[in-house]
């Protein structure tokens, strides 16, 4: 590629990076979490304009090859996020929350779709666009709550627990209804019938994966792991043997790329995959301590262009009309109170002693859309079958709730747990 340039490269990084770090000691200091602070330092990079002047051409980030280095960097600090997540998280206690958690994932799954689906009709009357919307509002962007737990330090909170197992399935239940959605596109544009057998493969291979990793990491690896602590002593069973020449780091690395890279191809979220990495390593707590604190200082580095992604795809210019802003208004207040409702919902029907305070934390945490959302309302602008405005309001959408759940929560969490 012989327009790319690691100097230029290394420009980009070092602006984005120290205006990311900069917005989110600003922001931190109106007791704001930070990582809102570098969502908002991305939408400044984006809309900063001054004549012919503009930020994000004097960076060169208007050039793909030089978006795309940041988009995987973006895609992979989310990634090591989910992981260290995992880390927290072990397969019981997903186990202890599955009902309640399935609740949620249901009920935050329907009522989204489904009233998002009936505004978009009675509104439009685009019934191929009101599928897309409604498909773009379902699926939660665990990414940005799962920030808050971390720097709260409440992954053993119950609430916590649920929110993470049923974004899990929350994510599986969008993936199928996102191919349910592209199916019925296909059909309507080539004048078939819906490939009902693609979407039951779909379905089929979601559970499958979720299912096959859970029983490797209930089952699998703690015999694995007895059968090898007989013959070998705990400091040298997973760090070092002469069997096994490699570190749990590195290791770790292999298995979290892995099961992302694995989950992908399957048509789900690569960040499944690395969330179920992580509770894999769950079984190796005693050697394997200094694991979190590895990935935390690899995720100080990349989570930060995460954020800063998602402000850098709003183009507020889109925003300037009135009729839109007043559509994206209600969006926003359907994507907000639909899985606020499920969690108190959810929660409530499945484990009715936790009470309507921990309803509330798991609604709130399950609100935001990031970079799900506007995935989904993508695949339908390429389609041609969502109107570049229908996108905008997406990502309007998408940006608002992963900007107001963190610190919504932070707050609720804190009145619950104290700070």
């Amino acid at each position: 590629m012989a327009d790319f340039e690691i100097g230029v490269v290394l420009t980009q990084l070092f602006v984005l990076f120290f205006l990311a770090k900069v917005s989110a000691i600003i922001v931190k200091r109106f007791g704001i979490q930070g990582l809102v602070g570098e969502i908002l330092a991305g939408i400044l990079v984006a809309n900063l304009v001054v004549g012919d002047w503009s930020l994000m051409h004097f960076l060169g980030l208007e050039n793909l090859a030089y978006e795309h280095v940041i988009m995987v960097l973006a895609e992979l600090g989310v990634i090591f996020l989910l992981f260290t997540v995992g880390l927290e998280t072990k397969f019981e206690d997903i186990i202890s929350v599955g009902k309640p958690a399935v609740y949620v994932a249901v009920i935050g799954v329907i009522l989204p779709f489904v009233l998002g689906f009936a505004l978009i009709m009675a509104l439009h009357d685009m019934y191929m666009e009101a599928l897309f919307i409604g498909a773009a509002m379902v699926a939660t962007s665990v990414g940005f709550t799962a920030k808050v737990i971390q720097e709260m330090r409440l992954f053993h909170a119950i609430e916590s627990k649920i929110i993470i197992a049923a974004a899990v399935i929350d994510d599986i239940l969008g993936m199928i209804i996102l191919g349910v959605v592209v199916g019925i596109a296909n059909a309507d544009s080539t004048g078939g019938g819906i490939d009902i057998v693609s979407i039951l493969e779909i379905a089929a291979v979601a559970v499958f994966f979720v299912l096959a990793v859970i029983f490797v990491g209930v089952v699998g690896i703690p015999k694995a792991h007895k059968r090898r602590t007989a013959r070998l002593t705990c400091d040298t069973s997973l760090k070092r043997s002469d069997h096994f020449q490699i570190s749990p780091f590195a290791l770790a690395l292999i298995v979290c790329l892995g099961l992302s890279a694995l989950a992908d191809i399957m048509g789900l979220a690569a960040i499944i995959g690395a969330f179920l990495a992580g509770m894999l390593f769950t079984q190796f707590a005693d050697v394997c301590s200094d694991l979190e604190e590895r990935f935390t200082s690899v995720n100080d580095f990349l989570l930060p262009f995460f954020f800063i992604h998602v402000g850098l795809m709003v183009n507020l210019d889109s925003f300037l009309d009135v009729e839109l802003l007043l559509l994206g208004a209600a969006i926003i207040l359907l994507a907000v109170v639909t899985k606020y409702v499920a969690g108190i919902i959810g929660v409530r029907l499945g484990s009715p002693k936790l009470g309507k305070e921990s309803g509330a934390i798991v609604g709130i945490g399950m609100v935001p859309r990031g970079e799900v959302g506007i995935t989904v309302a993508y695949i339908g602008l390429t389609a041609a079958v969502v109107a570049q405005e229908m996108y905008a309001l997406v990502v309007f959408m998408s940006i608002v709730t992963a900007l107001i759940a963190p610190p919504w929560m932070a707050k609720v969490f804190r009145q619950k747990y104290g700070d």
